[in-house]
């Protein structure tokens, strides 16, 4: 079987039959162009069928992505001859031009089938031959006008919708084709193909947000899409008064942003940094901006003319628990225990503000409970190693009572 070369038929079809250089292609009968029109649409199948057993059988991946890149190259290279022939005087013929026609949707298909079962093996960053991309883009065209039209978009917001298809039609509308890559139009088509998946929920189902949540997942790290984003997440923000409540819904629109999922492997722009890592930067970097205005305005400097001594040190800190993990490490434990409904209260803002007035650590007696809440959200690998080793040996513990 993998031996065998599933393009034979094809290949000889588009190599002799129709080659006008080496056949009589008027000698060919309509009664034989519709048979050849049957016979392509059976092959069209029948290689993707034969072309999945080929790949599973087998077992080393330098073989595949040789397998992968041999069938995609020469599928590109029919699609170009048949796209050369079509502007022949013999394919003018009524039923010679089906036969082109369902070739190039046979080639079309083949390459797709290629590209979004097996990308891993393909050679993205090559250029794209300049046949096959106008192809791709009118096919693509078709899709995104159909998209556009779609009753599902008038449910999610207009400014992201805008956004997207206008990156969408600038791509497929330009006419600067000698830099386009197979992973630029790859791309294209794998958006496009999670669009169209908008489609199938019910109109109940979908909320504004279904949009934002493919473009993240999509890793469409447009500068205009990222600008827009972070807009409505500040004026989300800033619809509040106080720095307490403005950092509760920033911490909020964070944790629903760390729940979307983003597809290994695919970026609109592959000279940009992944959407996920300029978002949550941004998102770290406004938590940490809120964190010193909450810092200044809930504790405000002590008159300089007033010098602590020992027996003040002792007074403040009577009342306390001292905790000797440190912030970071207290703060991962409160949150855990008020997700896991170990803690209960009407919040997390709650269960911070309640318990940290009573806890002091080895470097600082009065904790911000809204600070120590953020940090919650934001915790380094190496204190969540110390917190995970605390909680260890406290189960040792009680398992030796």
């Amino acid at each position: 079987m993998n031996q065998t070369y599933l393009l034979e038929w094809l290949d000889l079809l588009v190599t002799f039959t129709l080659n006008p250089s080496k056949t009589n292609v008027n000698a060919i009968t309509a009664v034989q162009s519709k048979a050849i029109v049957e016979k392509t649409l059976e092959q069209t199948l029948f290689i993707q069928s034969q072309f999945k057993i080929k790949i599973f059988s087998l077992n080393k991946e330098k073989q595949i992505k040789i397998i992968v890149g041999n069938y995609h190259s020469s599928l590109i290279i029919f699609l170009d001859n048949v796209i050369e022939r079509s502007h022949n005087v013999e394919f003018e013929r009524p039923d010679l031009k089906e036969v082109i026609n369902m070739l190039i949707s046979c080639f079309d298909e083949l390459l797709s089938f290629i590209e979004t079962r097996f990308p891993n093996y393909l050679t993205l960053d090559m250029r794209v031959p300049a046949t096959y991309l106008v192809v791709s883009k009118k096919k693509l065209k078709q899709k995104i006008d159909k998209l556009k039209s779609s009753a599902i978009f008038t449910v999610n917001d207009k400014r992201s919708t805008a956004i997207l298809f206008d990156n969408l039609y600038s791509f497929v509308n330009s006419k600067r084709n000698k830099k386009i890559t197979f992973r630029q139009v790859l791309y294209r088509k794998q958006l496009i193909k999670e669009l169209e998946l908008l489609g199938f929920l019910d109109r109940a189902d979908l909320q504004s947000s279904s949009l934002n949540e493919i473009l993240i997942y999509m890793n469409f790290n447009s500068r205009s899409f990222i600008s827009y984003f972070t807009q409505c997440v500040a004026d989300k923000i800033n619809c509040c008064e106080s720095p307490t409540d403005k950092m509760e819904n920033l911490l909020l629109c964070f944790k629903e942003f760390n729940q979307i999922h983003s597809k290994d492997g695919v970026i609109l722009n592959p000279n940009h940094q992944d959407l996920k890592i300029i978002l949550s930067d941004w998102f770290k970097h406004e938590m940490i901006y809120l964190e010193k205005k909450l810092h200044f305005s809930v504790v405000p400097l002590r008159s300089i003319d007033k010098k602590p001594n020992q027996t003040a040190v002792i007074d403040a800190t009577s009342d306390k628990v001292l905790c000797k993990l440190s912030i970071d490490q207290t703060a991962l434990i409160l949150r855990a225990s008020d997700e896991l409904k170990i803690l209960i209260a009407k919040s997390m803002n709650h269960v911070f503000k309640t318990i940290v007035p009573f806890l002091s650590t080895p470097n600082k007696v009065n904790l911000s409970y809204d600070s120590m809440r953020s940090k919650s959200y934001v915790a380094e690998d190496r204190d969540k190693k110390i917190v995970i080793e605390t909680l260890e040996r406290m189960i040792k513990q009680i398992k030796e009572y």
